[in-house]
């Protein structure tokens, strides 16, 4: 039988300070499989709300990469694994939460599309993340090249 050892204070802090913001696992798989197909992004682009990990300026399409802790992926049951600093955590999980709706929502009204996945779906599978997002770039581009276009003729 195998004992697990409680982590103290300064471990846990030391975990959570080694937590990246950019340029994680699947952030990394994402980009490296859209680059495979020849689709060209910007990363961590700043002039957008929320910095979205991956942009198609063009097509006016913002990807975002949630990790499942940060973002709170199944909040309902997640909330309740908490053991200690409980009021911190949750309160600033839900205030992720709510800046990633707030986001989503300011990126819609200027008329950007959002995609965002969990950093669970792209290990899982990167191919079915990638066509996602490909075919709407696709899609996306087609629509604003063709109302360039009508613009452009008048």
């Amino acid at each position: 039988m195998t004992r697990i050892m409680a982590k103290t204070k300064e471990q846990i802090s030391r975990n959570m300070r080694s937590n990246k913001c950019k340029d994680t696992k699947p952030e990394l798989m994402l980009r490296k499989e859209l680059w495979r197909r020849g689709l060209r992004y910007r990363k961590n682009y700043k002039p957008l709300p929320g910095k979205p990990d991956i942009v198609f300026h063009c097509a006016r399409l913002a990807v975002f990469v949630d990790g499942r802790m940060w973002h709170g992926y199944d909040w309902e049951h997640q909330k309740n694994d908490f053991k200690s600093n409980r009021n911190f955590w949750i309160s600033k999980i839900e205030r992720n939460m709510e800046r990633d709706r707030e986001i989503t929502q300011h990126l819609i009204e200027f008329g950007w599309q959002v995609l965002r996945f969990w950093d669970f779906e792209i290990k899982k599978d990167v191919a079915t993340c990638a066509d996602k997002i490909e075919q709407l770039y696709k899609y996306r581009s087609q629509i604003l090249n063709k109302k360039k276009e009508l613009s452009e003729d008048k």
